[in-house]
């Protein structure tokens, strides 16, 4: 299994109604430091239907000015749909109570 394969496999695990880091989504993946991987992978996911992107945030809890799949209202709208809040500048409301702690 490649490195992407490996990040959207810990991505697709992440249940509605949570978020995780990209370096949450790295470590997960095998590396710690590869945060900067993870966006990359995210930003070319070739499945986004199962591939459940929008619900990685950085370790702020911000969405992504760069979101590949609308943009980042668009991530917004998703996160919100999964009942998170997130305020109108992209910021989870309560990180800590949103955040996936990496189990299924």
């Amino acid at each position: 299994m490649n490195t992407f394969e490996k990040i959207y496999e810990v991505v697709k695990k992440i249940p509605r109604g949570k978020v995780a880091t990209y370096g949450q989504v790295a470590f997960l993946a095998g590396n710690r430091r590869w945060s900067q991987v993870v966006g990359y992978a995210l930003h070319v996911n070739p499945d986004p239907e199962n591939i459940p992107c929008y619900r990685v945030v950085n370790r702020f809890g911000m969405v992504s000015k760069a979101f590949a799949f609308g943009g980042e209202n668009k991530q917004i709208s998703l996160l919100r749909a999964d009942g998170i809040k997130v305020s109108d500048e992209g910021r989870i409301e309560n990180l800590k109570k949103y955040i996936w702690n990496g189990e299924e």
